[in-house]
């Protein structure tokens, strides 16, 4: 139990050594001190992950620990096996990072060490607390690293216009969550989770609870680029270097997610009721977020932006599954975040060790420029697939739980919506790998519309062309694509997650863990049978709907619509490039206007 407040502490001690002394040491020495705290971390989680298993750890730091009947004013660190296996993830995504890190930058400072240890400890602490507002101080602390490290190349425009765009957005949507806690704390005095929900449950929630809850939902959706708060994640992954795309899509981003279900559930669930208004709200916006960023990530030409919107699109999908709010929907939620987690950070490494070799990650300049490397090529083709949803890996198995959860609320056009998504993010990542590595698709250049979209986001971040991949560059690109794989392969770690989805939910139970000292769970909920027909023939759908878009694209299959579908596609396609418009202006009023409209759709779902 003591074990807990390590994880953030050692990173902390890490990154302060780093910074202390960094610059009187080799650059190898920082590389493998970073490498090893990371590593210690991981094993950490990992411990806590089997202790927390039977149950749940509480550790009041300083020993503040409540007394019965009063409101808890020390700080809880709650370890609960949803928590720890997302502590697991992150250290182990970081980890792989900065593995790949050691060859893959010709100069880099101890700062970069330091910056990533530092967003370690704010990851992890994040997936153990057990406090609303250090739940706010740890994801700022994130932020902050975070955006450090977007614009790690702070010399070059592009650098920071993303840093910028990020640190703004989100600074915003942090208010939002602040702005919410004080209400939050104003109503109950209480800044618990689990206290909270003890004072709430059982009250019809009024507008000061519901404006906090869309507050606090709406500040930590910019952090998980939910759209419409999504604009200021490509213009990040543009700019960031490659090991930090790593930690934005593969953890950050389903952090914010994450951030919303423990919220609902741990504090508002006994206030506001799981009812179908608020299903059909989560749901919708999950689905409306799913689309758009499908179709952006098949417009891009520029392969770390369309990485980035097959997040945004997969956050979408995410919402979708926390919004059912039932545990089926969540623990297939919690194994798509884990096999999605993995696979993304494979995809990153991968178009790292593209701009390794080839000096550049435009999609166009890069037509056949990769013949030479045909293991690389089919890396990122068996990527694409996965995305695409091949069965029996791991994102197919997880989405068909999602789905059939969605099916089982009544949403029975979720699997159609989920095979289109899979269909254009696999298509795309398939249509740059057979340009790449094969040559096909023609050599016009890129439209002018786009040409501005991108410009400055192509710098390369290694000088020169390599003749040679590293060992420690290809490691973690191959681990972690065969963990995504495997993920929904391995039966205990399906059983595991739908057992920490049910810790999750069960609010009574982690009350009485945290405030009571109690140490008896509540029953499982036993989980859904195995993917039906259904599940299998969507995923054929997407999986052929892929390489169908993938061979338009690359004009292997001709076809004329008629003019007037032409137009409107291109007017559609004109629409959603000029809102990605880079201006930071632009971005916080679409976040704005996309709260106040989550925030009064919210009101009318639950009063």
């Amino acid at each position: 139990m003591t074990l807990a407040p390590l994880v953030v502490v050692v990173p902390l001690l890490g990154a302060a050594v780093l910074m202390g002394a960094g610059f009187l040491v080799p650059r190898r020495l920082a590389d493998t001190v970073s490498i090893a705290v990371a590593a210690a971390v991981t094993t950490l989680a990992t411990i806590l992950l089997v202790d927390a298993w039977p149950g749940r750890l509480v550790v009041w730091l300083s020993g503040w620990h409540p007394r019965k009947g009063d409101l808890a004013i020390g700080i809880a660190l709650t370890v609960d096996p949803l928590g720890a296996g997302l502590a697991v993830l992150v250290a182990a995504l970081v980890t792989a990072a900065l593995v790949f890190s050691w060859r893959y930058f010709d100069a880099v400072t101890p700062i970069f060490h330091a910056l990533m240890l530092l967003f370690l400890a704010g990851m992890t602490g994040f997936c153990l607390t057990g406090d609303l507002f250090n739940l706010f101080v740890l994801f700022e602390l994130m932020g902050v690293a975070a955006y450090a490290l977007t614009g790690y190349k702070i010399e070059e425009k592009g650098p920071l216009q993303g840093a910028l765009n990020f640190a703004i957005t989100n600074s915003v949507g942090a208010f939002m969550v602040l702005l919410g806690i004080g209400l939050v704390y104003g109503r109950t005095g209480a800044l618990n989770l689990a206290q909270i929900g003890r004072v709430l449950a059982g009250h019809h929630p009024d507008g000061l609870v519901i404006v906090a809850f869309a507050l606090i939902a709406c500040g930590f959706l910019v952090k998980a680029a939910a759209v419409p708060f999504h604009f200021w994640l490509a213009d990040a992954h543009a700019v960031a270097p490659v090991p930090v795309c790593v930690l934005l899509s593969g953890v950050m981003v389903p952090l914010g997610l994450y951030a919303v279900a423990r919220v609902y559930w741990t504090a508002f669930s006994g206030a506001i009721a799981p009812e179908h208004a608020l299903q059909v709200l989560l749901v919708v916006v999950g689905a409306i977020g799913a689309v758009a960023g499908s179709v952006m990530c098949f417009l891009e030409r520029h392969l770390k932006r369309l990485l980035a919107f097959s997040t945004v699109s997969h956050t979408g999908l995410f919402l979708v599954g926390i919004g059912i709010l039932d545990v089926d929907g969540a623990s297939g939620t919690a194994l798509f975040v884990v096999a999605h987690g993995c696979l993304k950070a494979a995809l990153f490494l991968l178009v790292g060790i593209v701009a390794h070799r080839l000096g550049t990650i435009d999609e166009l300049d890069l037509r056949g420029r990769g013949r030479h490397l045909p293991l690389l090529g089919i890396a990122l083709a068996v990527g694409g697939l996965a995305l695409a949803s091949l069965p029996p890996f791991g994102p197919w198995r997880a989405k068909a739980m999602v789905e059939e959860a969605a099916s089982h609320a009544g949403y029975w056009w979720i699997p159609a919506l989920f095979a289109l998504c899979s269909a254009l993010t696999g298509g795309a990542v398939l249509r740059a790998t057979a340009r790449i590595f094969l040559g096909w698709g023609p050599a016009a250049a890129p439209d002018p519309g786009e040409q501005e979209e991108e410009a400055g986001s192509d710098e390369p971040e290694t000088s020169g062309r390599h003749d040679r991949t590293p060992a420690t560059m290809w490691a973690p690109a191959g681990v972690l694509l065969l963990a995504g794989l495997a993920a929904g392969l391995v039966a205990p770690l399906r059983d595991g997650i739908h057992l920490a989805a049910a810790r999750l939910v069960d609010r009574a139970h982690y009350a009485a863990a945290v405030l009571d000292g109690a140490h008896g769970t509540g029953p499982i909920p036993a989980a859904a049978g195995g993917p039906h027909l259904a599940s299998y023939l969507y995923a054929v759908a997407s999986v052929v709907g892929a390489g169908l878009a993938a061979a338009l694209a690359l004009e292997r299959i001709r076809l004329r619509p008629p003019a007037a579908v032409r137009r409107g596609a291109e007017a559609v396609v004109a629409a959603l490039r000029g809102l990605h418009s880079g201006q930071v202006g632009d971005y916080v009023t679409w976040l704005t206007a996309g709260a106040a409209a989550f925030g009064g759709l919210l009101a009318l779902a639950v009063r």
